[in-house]
C-alpha cells in the first residue's frame, strides 16, 4: 500500500477514481476515488448452442459461439409466430374434428382451408425447423429441430394424402401441424427473447479510447488528428479530463490519472515525466504530454480487449436439457415408428401399419416438449427481472446452482468504490467533532473524492463553518481560514512543510489505521496538529450479509483486489471472506479465475470494471455489477441491476428453483410420450385397446397446460429471504 499519501493537491479535479495500490497520488490520498465508470447498460451475447442450432434464421448456433443479436432471431420467431397464428385459426375452425367436438358443421366450401392454409404455415412456419433439422443432421446431432421437422412433415405428408382421399381421413392432422408449428415457433420466440444478447463486450472496450488526440508537431503545437493516425514516437498532448489516446510515457507535466477503467481499483495515481500511461485513461486534474511507443493492437487495453475475447471463446457450450431431452426423443419415436410400421404390416394389415405409424411419428413431438424450457426460461426471467436481476444467459443461470465459489472483485462490488471517513481522532484539548467541522470547512470547495467524503462524515456530525481564502498546494494539501483560524489538512508532505510533528496521543490511533491500510490525514490549527482522520473505501453494509447466506448454502467466498496486501485482509476479515487475492493486475484477475477451476471448482465471478471483464467472461459464472462498466455488464451472463452483492444470494435460488421446474416440465414431456408412443402404435391392440390420433392429439394439448402450469409455481419462489 501507498505511504501516507503526500498531501492533499489538486482538489478540483473532477475526476479521481481508482488505479493500481503501488503508486502515491498528487494530493496526499493516493488511494480513493470517485467511480466515474458506472453506469453502463447491459446488452450482451449468447456463445454456444441450443435447441437452434443451425437454422438459417438462426445462424451462429451451429457450434460457434455467436455474437449476433438475439433480439434479431426473437423478432424472427415473433413475425413468424403470430403470422402462423393467424393462419392456423381457420384451420382449427374449419377442422371436421373440432367441428364435431364443439357440435357445428363446417360447409363444404370451406373444405379447401385446411391444406392450403396448412401448407402454407408447414411451409413458411415450419421453414426454421426443418433447415434446423438439415444442419443436425449434416452434424449427426439430431435433437429438438430434428424431432419437430419430423413430426410436422410426417403430419404435412399425412394430411395431404388424407385431403386428396389417398389415405383415410383418420390421418387428417391439419390441425394438429399447424398448432404445433405455432406452439414451438412461440416457444422458441420466448426463449430468444429471454436470452437478448448481444456481443458488445468488445466494443465497450473500443469505446474507451477517444476518437481524436492532440499530436504535438514540429512547431511545438498541439495538432487535432484521428487516433488512427497516431504512430510509435509522436507526442500527444492529453488535457485535464481527456483520456489517454495511446499507451506511452510521461515526457512533461504531471496529472493524477483516472485507471479505473483499466485497474478497476479506488485510486487515482500520480503519473510524471518517465511514469508509464495506457490508453483510455483520464488525466483528472491537469494536462500532460506523452511519448507514445504503442498504438493499436499494441496497447494494453487491445490486450484486455483479447483477453475477454478468448476468455468468451473458451467458455462451455453445453447443450440444453431440451436439446438433449429432444435427441433422445428422436431416437425413441424413430425406433418406435420403424418398429410399429414393421410389426403391423407382419400382421397383413398395410392400412394400419401406415396409421399407426403415422400417429407414433407426430404425437412423438408433444407440444410439451417445445415449450418446457422456454416457458421456465421466460418466467425466471421476467421474475429476476423484478428482483434487479438481469439474466442474459440462460446456460449461466442453469450454471449457478452447481457454483461452488464465488470470487468477488473488492471495489465496487463488495465495497462501494468511494471513500468514507472510517476513523477521527482528537488531539488533547480538541473534540472529533470539532476537528471534523474545521477539516470539512477547509474541504468544502474541493472537488476531491476525498475531500467530498470528509465533507460528508462533517456534515453529519453537526454545522460545517465556511471558510474563505481556499488554495491547494501540489502534492501537499489544502489551506483555508475557518473561523479565523488558519487550518490546513494534508498527509506526511504538508507535516513536513510545517516542521510539525505528530503528537503522541494520536499516534497509536494512526499507526493503527496505516496497518489496516487506511489513507491517514492530519487536521492543523494555528500551526498545531489537532487532530487526524482516517479514510477507506466504505464496505457495503449488504456484503457481510451476502457472504453469511453463501457460507450457508455451502458456498466458498473469495475476494480478488488490486489494493495492497494490507488493505484487501482487512476487508476479508470485517467480512469473513474465506480467501485474498491482493495486488493483482488485470490479466491476473483471469489468472485468479483458472487457477480457482484448475483446483476443480466452479466459479462465479462477480465484478463491475474494464478490468473484471476477462475474468468475468472466463469463469463458470460471469455476474455484473449493473452500475459497472459496459464491458463488464457485456462480459458477463448475469447483471445485478443494483449495487447489492446480495443478488448473488437470488441467482442461487433462482437457478435452483428453475432447473428444478425444467427437470419436472421435461419429466412430464418425456413421461407423456414414454405412455402416449406404445399406446398409439398399438402396444394394448391385443386387449382391445388402441389409442386413437384424435385422442392423442387432446393429449397432446393436456401434457402442454401441465407444464405452463407448472412453469407459473414458479413465480412463487421467494428471491430475497433476508427482506422476509
Amino acid at each position: 500500500m501507498v505511504s501516507e499519501h503526500d498531501g492533499h493537491a489538486g482538489h478540483g479535479g473532477a475526476h479521481g477514481a481508482p488505479p493500481g495500490p503501488a503508486h502515491a497520488g498528487p494530493h496526499g490520498h493516493a488511494g480513493h476515488g470517485a467511480h466515474d465508470r458506472h453506469g453502463g447498460r447491459p446488452d450482451g451475447g449468447d456463445a454456444g448452442h441450443g435447441p437452434h442450432a443451425g437454422h438459417s434464421d438462426h445462424a451462429g448456433h451451429g457450434g460457434h459461439p455467436s455474437h449476433a443479436g438475439h433480439g434479431d432471431h426473437a423478432a424472427v420467431f415473433r413475425t413468424r409466430f403470430w403470422w402462423s397464428l393467424l393462419l392456423a385459426a381457420p384451420v382449427v375452425a374449419t377442422s371436421h374434428m373440432i367441428a364435431g367436438w364443439f357440435g357445428y358443421h363446417v360447409p363444404t366450401g370451406l373444405g379447401w382451408v385446411p391444406p392450403v392454409l396448412g401448407s402454407v404455415v408447414f411451409g413458411y412456419g415450419g421453414w426454421p425447423f426443418l433447415s434446423g433439422a438439415a444442419a443436425e443432421l449434416r452434424s449427426r446431432r439430431p435433437g429438438m429441430m430434428t424431432l419437430v421437422a419430423m413430426a410436422i412433415t410426417v403430419a404435412f405428408g399425412a394430411s395431404l394424402l388424407a385431403s386428396f382421399g389417398v389415405v383415410g381421413m383418420e390421418l387428417d392432422f391439419w390441425w394438429e401441424l399447424v398448432l404445433l408449428v405455432a406452439i414451438m415457433l412461440l416457444g422458441h420466440w420466448l426463449e430468444m427473447r429471454a436470452l437478448g444478447q448481444a456481443s458488445g463486450a468488445l466494443e465497450a472496450l473500443t469505446a474507451l479510447l477517444p476518437d481524436t488526440a492532440e499530436r504535438i508537431g514540429q512547431d511545438g503545437g498541439a495538432v487535432p488528428v484521428p487516433v488512427s493516425e497516431l504512430r510509435a514516437g509522436d507526442t500527444v498532448l492529453v488535457r485535464s479530463g481527456g483520456r489517454v489516446p495511446a499507451d506511452g510515457t510521461v515526457t512533461e507535466g504531471g496529472a493524477a490519472m483516472d485507471e479505473s477503467m483499466i485497474t478497476g481499483e479506488s485510486r487515482t495515481v500520480s503519473r510524471g515525466p518517465g511514469s508509464r500511461v495506457v490508453a483510455g485513461t483520464v488525466a483528472t486534474d491537469s494536462s500532460v504530454r506523452v511519448l507514445v511507443d504503442a498504438v493499436g493492437e499494441d496497447t494494453a487495453l487491445a490486450g484486455i480487449r483479447r483477453l475477454v475475447s478468448e476468455a468468451q471463446d473458451s467458455r462451455s457450450r453445453a447443450q440444453a436439457l431440451a436439446d438433449r431431452a429432444a435427441a433422445l426423443l428422436f431416437w425413441f419415436a424413430l425406433a418406435a415408428g420403424v418398429l410399429t410400421a414393421v410389426v403391423w404390416a407382419a400382421l397383413g394389415s398395410p392400412t394400419d401399419a401406415v396409421t399407426r405409424t403415422v400417429t407414433v411419428l407426430v404425437i412423438a413431438c408433444p407440444h410439451a416438449l417445445g415449450l418446457a424450457i422456454p416457458l421456465v426460461v421466460s418466467i425466471s426471467t421476467a421474475k429476476s427481472a423484478r428482483a434487479g436481476i438481469l439474466v442474459k444467459d440462460r446456460l449461466a443461470l442453469e450454471r449457478t446452482r452447481l457454483v461452488d465459489t464465488v470470487l468477488f472483485d473488492k471495489t465496487g462490488t463488495l465495497t462501494k468504490g468511494r471513500p468514507a471517513v472510517t476513523s477521527a481522532a482528537a488531539a488533547d484539548g480538541w473534540t472529533t467533532d470539532r476537528v471534523l467541522a474545521l477539516a470539512g470547512a477547509a474541504e468544502s470547495d474541493s472537488e476531491h473524492p476525498l475531500a467530498r467524503a470528509i465533507v460528508r462524515a462533517a456534515g453529519e456530525r453537526g454545522p460545517v463553518p465556511r471558510a474563505h481564502g481556499f488554495r491547494s498546494a501540489t502534492g501537499r494539501g489544502v489551506h483555508a481560514v475557518v473561523d479565523g483560524d488558519e487550518v490546513a489538512v494534508g498527509g506526511p508532505g504538508l507535516l513536513s512543510d510545517l516542521g510539525l510533528a505528530e503528537p503522541a496521543e494520536l499516534s497509536g490511533s494512526t499507526a493503527a489505521w496505516r496497518e489496516a491500510g487506511s489513507t491517514v490525514l492530519h487536521v492543523v490549527a494555528d500551526g498545531a496538529i489537532v487532530g487526524a482522520l482516517a479514510l477507506a473505501d466504505e464496505i457495503r453494509p449488504e456484503s457481510a450479509e451476502a457472504v453469511r447466506g453463501l457460507h450457508g448454502r455451502g458456498v466458498r467466498v473469495a475476494m480478488v483486489t488490486g489494493d495492497a496486501r494490507s488493505v484487501a485482509d482487512a476487508v476479508a476479515a470485517e467480512l469473513g471472506v474465506d480467501e485474498v487475492f491482493a495486488e493483482v493486475r488485470p490479466e491476473q484477475k483471469d489468472e485468479v479465475v483458472r487457477a480457482l477451476q484448475e483446483r476443480g471448482r466452479t466459479v462465479a465471478m462477480v465484478g463491475d470494471g474494464v478490468n473484471d471483464a476477462p475474468a468475468l467472461a472466463r469463469a463458470d459464472v460471469g455476474m455484473a455489477i449493473g452500475a459497472g462498466t459496459d464491458v463488464a455488464i457485456e462480459s458477463a451472463g448475469v447483471v445485478l441491476a443494483s449495487d447489492d452483492p446480495r443478488g448473488v444470494l437470488s441467482v442461487r435460488i433462482l437457478s435452483a428453483a428453475s432447473y428444478t421446474k425444467m427437470v419436472q416440465n421435461l419429466a412430464w414431456a418425456a413421461g407423456y410420450n414414454l405412455l402416449s408412443v406404445p399406446l398409439a402404435a398399438g402396444a394394448l391392440a391385443p386387449v382391445g385397446f388402441v389409442l386413437p390420433p384424435a385422442v392423442g392429439a387432446v393429449l397432446m394439448s393436456l401434457s402442454t397446460i401441465v407444464v405452463a402450469l407448472n412453469a407459473q409455481l414458479l413465480r412463487r419462489v421467494d428471491l430475497r429471504p433476508w427482506a422476509a
